[in-house]
């Protein structure tokens, strides 16, 4: 009986995994996203849970780490440094270079500075008719944000990715205060 089961299992497993086309290009998969009030810098849009908000993007590696599936293992290893704060000229500077700099994988970017409300980091488009896609370019604005001196005790980083995953990260001000 027991020999029977395994075997039964086998079979219906086998036989599921031939009716899905394993060559098959894989399609974006819709993702509903709660809908938000609208900042005020944003225009308002109409709440509609019933349809999706955003679509993951297609994530066959092209090379030029455009795509989640390329840069989350890149910004995944160089977590301890996606921010950076920087005493300049009478401010706090919060650098968010890095991730900029692996862009064209993501699709959000938010910073919340000592626990406040998170604030979107509208992110330069990717530069994808080049050879560095990803490049940061005097069109794209400064990768950092100033605050009063002396006012950034924490940074609370969250990211999201074209395949609509999520990663974040707090750091506390003497973990990323350049010298």
């Amino acid at each position: 009986m027991f020999l029977w089961f395994w075997t039964f299992l086998a079979i219906t497993a086998s036989g599921l995994a031939s009716a899905s086309a394993p060559d098959a290009p894989a399609s974006p998969r819709m993702v509903s996203t709660p809908s938000r009030p609208a900042a005020p810098s944003e225009p308002a849009a109409p709440a509609a849970p019933e349809s999706p908000s955003r679509m993951a993007e297609n994530q066959v590696p092209t090379g030029r780490f455009t795509t989640a599936v390329e840069v989350k293992p890149i910004l995944t290893a160089t977590k301890n440094v996606w921010v950076a704060v920087r005493e300049f000229n009478g401010q706090d500077l919060v650098y968010v270079t890095q991730i900029l700099s692996w862009r064209c994988g993501l699709v959000g970017l938010s910073l919340s500075i000592n626990g406040g409300p998170p604030q979107i980091w509208d992110m330069p488009p990717c530069h994808e008719d080049t050879a560095t896609p990803n490049a940061i370019t005097a069109e794209d604005g400064l990768p950092y944000r100033a605050f009063p001196l002396g006012s950034v005790q924490s940074v609370t980083v969250g990211i999201t990715y074209d395949d609509l995953t999520s990663d974040s990260a707090t750091y506390q001000r003497q973990q990323v205060l350049m010298p």
